[in-house]
């Protein structure tokens, strides 16, 4: 029977390597050593797509092949689901994360990749989707008591939106804070209507951990 370590590489370097048959079978040789399905993911599959998270941010990969590898890794977490669902076991949390994109907006992409980093930085991500109602992001913050709220607009005709949903979750008495992001926003934007900016799913982690007090 393979080694606890050695199962662990095998489900890092089937989500970075981008080979789905390596990472699923890993997940069945976890399950049948006994290993935690926790362990699994978080010292295997989740660090195998941060490592492509970081070549996605250095432009050593594509959109499509960091697309991939989060499918690749959520099949792998499927064989061990019942195993988790089974121990009550929890993945480790950073933090609760509600992420959409603002209404009138129906792009997701960049929303999507914001996705997959937070979840494998341990974020516990919500996804209201995308074309959302300022009013479905206060009612799913408040409903998963958010830490952090992120809103995407890629089209300037919606970012006005985003400076709404500043005004709607304090007057729900949510302290999280918003960060925003996508092709229409900037820093100057955000910091006008206070809240947060990030250029990109890799800075979105890293302001996220700062914004927790929790990074530099």
């Amino acid at each position: 029977m393979a080694d606890r370590q050695s199962i662990l590489n095998e489900l890092e370097n089937g989500v970075k390597e981008l080979q789905q048959e390596t990472a699923v079978e890993a997940a069945k040789k976890a399950l049948a050593a006994g290993m935690s399905p926790v362990e699994a993911i978080e010292h295997g599959l989740a660090k195998g797509i941060r490592e492509v998270g970081e070549k996605f941010a250095r432009k050593e990969m594509f959109v499509v092949e960091l697309i991939y590898a989060a499918s690749i890794m959520e099949e792998a977490i499927k064989v061990l689901e019942p195993a988790l669902k089974a121990s009550k076991e929890k993945r480790h949390s950073e933090a609760t994360f509600v992420l959409g994109t603002v209404a009138g907006d129906i792009h997701d992409i960049g929303k999507n990749l914001v996705r997959i980093m937070l979840e494998a930085g341990g974020f516990e991500v919500h996804d209201v989707g995308k074309d959302v109602p300022t009013g479905d992001f206060v009612s799913k913050a408040k409903e998963v008591g958010a830490g952090l709220v992120g809103a995407s607009s890629l089209m300037t005709t919606t970012v006005d939106v985003q400076k709404e949903l500043v005004d709607a979750l304090r007057a729900a008495g949510i302290e999280a804070p918003l960060m925003v992001g996508g092709a229409a926003v900037s820093d100057e934007w955000a910091k006008e209507i206070g809240a947060h900016y990030s250029s990109d799913a890799n800075s979105a982690v890293v302001m996220a951990r700062r914004l927790l007090g929790k990074g530099a």
